[in-house]
């Protein structure tokens, strides 16, 4: 399973649980026992007093100012468009990971529209320069298409070469092995990936690369995270001019300036200088020190403060 898809799940889940605290108002009841009673002001005493539930409501500030100035740019079609992506690459076992992480497609979905309202952010308040674009360049390689076939044994992965250096199909034969559900049924074939990518097994990603010609396959088995894979060369285009390419290379620069603490920090400042914010707990006046000095122009009044960046 994805590590940053696993840690991502888990950011959203912690959110969730400080939203039902925050929403509370008033002495309610939220529990009770021999003995004594827990009430909602006891519960928000002692989330306030913890990091965890002041980072969550730095998260929560930040998510409410980012829909607040960039909502009307995320769509629904496209966290749907997002949403299915993720849903492609896990195949038949998608469900059963969110499942695992105690999320439903709403909660996921909730966590992929602020992931895209911070991607906006970043591009309203920070431009690509040339020497940005030059510099990306240098270490460029244009996305290849490869097909692969998944086995659990190393055995059965040279029998799979075998095969096909015999002259057997490897869209046959990808439908006879591979354990991969998600690719099994359509030959083998992969979604383009390159050289950047982290949704792919870095190990595969380095054999795939070392493929020179259309059509050529694995010598080998190649062991990766889940087992043993089998590879052929699809598809790899020449590199050719930067001009062609500038659009690819301003998305890989905004991923990665979206990894990049000094650069969101940056971001995100301006986000809150321009949602004013006010804390109106004196406990909680620091909440958003990461961001904004105390006589900065992001949070007023009784505090001013901010956050980190959201879990992506």
């Amino acid at each position: 399973m994805n590590k940053r898809f696993t840690k991502w799940i888990l950011a959203i889940a912690g959110l969730l649980l400080v939203t039902v605290v925050a929403g509370c108002s008033g002495n309610k009841t939220v529990a009770t026992m021999k003995g004594g009673r827990i009430t909602q002001n006891d519960y928000y005493k002692e989330m306030k007093e913890s990091s965890t539930g002041k980072q969550q409501l730095q998260t929560m500030i930040i998510t409410k100012a980012l829909e607040n100035q960039y909502g009307k740019d995320v769509s629904d079609k496209k966290v749907t468009k997002e949403y299915n992506k993720y849903k492609n690459q896990y195949g038949s076992s998608f469900s059963s990971v969110l499942q695992q992480n105690g999320m439903t497609t709403a909660q996921f979905k909730k966590n992929i529209r602020t992931n895209l309202l911070t991607k906006v952010a970043l591009e309203k308040n920070k431009t690509v320069t040339n020497k940005d674009l030059k510099k990306q360049w240098k270490s460029y390689s244009p996305k290849i298409t490869v097909s692969q076939i998944l086995v659990a044994k190393k055995s059965t992965a040279q029998t799979v070469i075998d095969k096909l250096n015999s002259g057997s199909s490897f869209s046959s034969l990808a439908k006879q092995y591979s354990t991969d559900s998600a690719t099994k049924n359509k030959g083998g074939k992969m979604a383009a990936f390159d050289n950047d990518s982290t949704s792919v097994d870095t190990d595969l990603k380095t054999a795939a690369f070392k493929l020179d010609k259309v059509g050529d396959v694995s010598s080998e088995p190649v062991k990766t995270q889940y087992g043993y894979s089998v590879l052929k060369l699809d598809n790899k285009p020449s590199k050719g001019k930067m001009s062609d390419h500038k659009a690819e290379l301003k998305t890989k620069i905004y991923a990665g300036w979206m990894q990049d603490s000094s650069v969101m920090q940056s971001v995100i400042s301006k986000v809150l200088k321009r949602a004013d914010v006010s804390i109106k707990d004196n406990d909680l006046k620091d909440v958003l020190a990461g961001y904004v000095t105390k006589s900065g122009n992001a949070a007023n009044s009784q505090s001013s403060s901010t956050q980190s960046t959201p879990s992506k």
